[in-house]
């Protein structure tokens, strides 16, 4: 447990490392039934009702973890057979309720959703009620409570409800697959796609023939994961797997901040492009800002982008906490530069997949990136980056960001820019509490993320961004 926050990430892992292990081995399909009772055995203690239902709903994990359904264009999924703990969301009314006589609670709900029982106890009817919270409002004793899930709870934007079933449902409309659900569901319940077979795929046969090299590109939120090893032995791990070499994607946020700037400052104002849920809130809730939003790919593709332009046999995969970046790559604008995604929590089951323990391999070397490119990771860190690049660039331009640390405050921003009240010219937003640090792939969360963070940025070996992209030209 050492390698992960929850036990739900762990389970999320077993299956993840079984799946990677058969397919490495060529005996996925053949063995493709067997995986729940390899990961539950007979006579393991299970949390359900019997060991049954737990392999079934493995079963549902496994095909998640091999693709998911193909039908559904969300990288988030719903397991509604594992959805079925959580007790009924909505407003309902507690034990405080004194059967008091104002009856306020009855006066204001325009449903007739309230009723009284020989005790002048007050109820609600689940049929009538469209959760307006009037009544909780007038209540003078706060007897009624809005209980919500936890996924309902971590789901800022509103996108998920509660179905027939009983079990949580996506409008994909309005997900913009930040994962936070994912991360908060406590029974594992709501899953990302997984494409490590993809992966896999690429990696074996690029060993097998000269025809393409598979690049690693990985996220500068690393140097905050994989705390039991040092990261230049998960540099190695990368290339033990198969990859040709790995570059930091923090050389692709050197390349975004130059670019950005340069944009900032002939535009007048910007919202910035780097984070894909950002940028799909945007799209979904505020398509009129949609004209504000840097024209620039975000670091991750503008990376992709150089290198398969410097090298047509390149295949490139993206590593890092985001499961947003997983919906990213299949963009029209992206697609032609990235094969494949995995998160960190799918890295380690790769490693472990193969037995390799990273703990016991020398050390590589990974430094490509400035310091301003490398805390692109945290919360105002893009910010910082831009700042720097239009120094460097000798650009007069009166900078004044909005860092917006999560989706909430970046509704916040988008909100007062809508309605021309927005004290800033720079909208930095960032859909995971943190940023990149607080992603929902990350093996482990937490605030001594931003430290690592801004102690890998101070050992870059460049110390301006226009050195690390001088390389580039």
């Amino acid at each position: 447990m050492r390698k992960f926050d929850t036990k739900v990430q762990y389970l999320k892992y077993k299956v993840l490392r079984e799946v990677a292990h058969q397919a490495w081995e060529d005996t996925l399909f053949q063995n493709l039934l067997d995986i729940p009772q390899m990961i539950v055995p007979g006579k393991t203690s299970t949390m359900r009702c019997c060991v049954y239902k737990e392999r079934a709903i493995l079963s549902e994990r496994v095909k998640i973890a091999m693709g998911g359904s193909s039908e559904n264009p969300n990288v988030i999924e719903v397991i509604d057979i594992a959805c079925d703990e959580c007790p009924a969301a909505g407003y309902e009314v507690t034990n405080f309720c004194r059967g008091c006589l104002a009856h306020r609670c009855e006066d204001v709900c325009k449903r007739g959703a309230i009723s009284f029982d020989h005790n002048h106890v007050a109820h609600i009817d689940k049929s009538k009620c469209v959760e307006c919270g009037q009544c909780a409002r007038v209540c003078p004793y706060s007897a009624i409570i809005n209980r919500k899930r936890p996924c309902q709870l971590a789901c800022k934007i509103k996108a998920i409800s509660i179905n027939e079933n009983n079990a949580a449902a996506i409008d994909n409309s309005k997900c913009i697959q930040c994962g936070a659900c994912v991360y908060q569901c406590p029974f594992g319940a709501i899953a990302d796609k997984s494409y490590i077979l993809n992966v896999i795929d690429l990696l074996k046969k690029s060993q097998n023939n000269e025809k393409y090299k598979v690049y690693a590109v990985v996220a500068p939120s690393i140097s905050s994961q994989f705390n039991y090893a040092k990261l230049g032995q998960v540099i190695t791990g990368l290339k033990k797997l198969g990859f040709y070499t790995v570059i930091e994607a923090a050389l692709g946020a050197d390349m975004v901040a130059m670019a950005e700037s340069k944009e900032l400052s002939e535009k007048g104002f910007l919202t910035s492009s780097c984070c894909p849920a950002f940028v799909q809130y945007i799209k979904s809730s505020f398509p009129n800002l949609l004209p504000l939003v840097s024209h620039n790919l975000s670091p991750m593709a503008t990376l992709a982008k150089y290198i398969k332009k410097t090298n047509e046999k390149a295949k490139v995969v993206f590593i890092g906490p985001c499961t947003a970046k997983k919906a990213e790559a299949q963009l029209d604008s992206v697609k032609p530069f990235i094969d494949s995604v995995l998160t960190f929590e799918e890295l380690q089951a790769l490693f472990d997949s193969k037995n390799i323990d990273i703990t016991t391999l020398e050390e590589d070397v990974l430094d490509n990136a400035s310091y301003y490119g490398r805390i692109f990771a945290r919360s105002g860190g893009l910010s910082d980056a831009v700042a720097q690049a239009l120094t460097e660039q000798n650009i007069e331009f009166p900078l004044k960001p909005s860092v917006c640390d999560g989706i909430e405050a970046c509704k916040i921003a988008l909100l007062k820019k809508s309605k021309n009240v927005l004290d800033a010219n720079f909208i930095e937003g960032m859909a995971c509490t943190s940023g990149c640090i607080g992603g929902a792939g990350c093996l482990t969360h937490g605030e001594k993320s931003k430290a690592d963070v801004d102690k890998y940025g101070k050992e870059a070996f460049e110390k301006t961004i226009s050195n690390a992209v001088s390389v580039l030209k």
